[in-house]
């Protein structure tokens, strides 16, 4: 299969993930690329990761991981974050979660909605022993999907307070796994990605002695880095 350039033909993005630092670890040189051109791409985030730090109690972490989220953001070129305030680390692809996801869709208006990897594993499906994905994000991913068709009826929800928008051209869901159906060119964006990740430097200390900038760098490579020395990140669309 041979990947196929990400279409340009949008203005507005949502993206949508389940914790702080997920953009990062994936989407977010795409991102400092779209911006850098003018585009206008702003994040929703499910929860405030506030589970992820061993040690930091959740009214400790929330606060500080919302914080580390929104000084990433406006390193790629983001100014506008909402956080949803949905539990870290219990995530269920249920009805109140693909409402409120509606609602955000409806708030933001975009053209394209851009989310995680969702599948079982971060590995090819035939490899075993095969990497976990999070709950979290196989949840989120699979309500992001359902919450744009939501977003457009005006019967689903009825009880939401936004008009129904159905000007979502594109879905595009971040691809693990090489070559990706659709690809955006991102080597003018790997520096800004790098030094987004960077901004969630409590989190990275917590995940290893190694100096942040260089488990960024390193996080960045992996997600960014392709077999003939490109720089891309990769997705599946749907339409809208």
């Amino acid at each position: 299969m041979t990947s196929a350039p990400f279409p340009d033909d949008w203005q507005r993005a949502l993206v949508v993930a389940a914790h702080p630092d997920d953009i990062e670890y994936g989407p977010a040189a795409a991102v400092a690329v779209w911006t850098a051109a003018g585009k206008e791409v702003h994040y929703l985030l499910a929860t405030r990761g506030e589970a992820g730090i061993a040690g930091l109690t959740p009214a400790e972490a929330g606060p500080l991981r919302e914080d580390e989220e929104r000084r990433s953001a406006a390193v790629v070129g983001v100014t506008e974050v909402e956080f949803l305030d949905h539990r870290d680390g219990v995530l269920v692809a249920d009805l109140p979660l693909r409402r409120d996801l509606a609602g955000a869709v409806r708030r933001h208006r975009p053209d394209l909605v851009v989310t995680m990897h969702g599948g079982d594993t971060w590995t090819a499906p035939e490899v075993t022993p095969g990497a976990l994905n999070s709950p979290d994000h196989r949840a989120l991913t699979r309500s992001v999907l359902d919450a744009v068709a939501d977003a457009a009826n005006e019967w689903i929800f009825p009880e939401l307070t936004e008009e129904p928008w159905s000007g979502v051209r594109y879905v595009a869901v971040h691809a693990v796994g090489y070559p990706p159906p659709h690809v955006v060119d991102v080597a003018v964006g790997v520096e800004a990605a790098v030094a987004s990740l960077t901004e969630h430097r409590r989190y990275l200390q917590a995940l290893s002695d190694d100096p942040v900038e260089e488990q960024a760098r390193r996080q960045v490579d992996m997600s960014t880095l392709t077999e003939d020395g490109g720089r891309e990140v990769g997705f599946r669309l749907f339409w809208g």
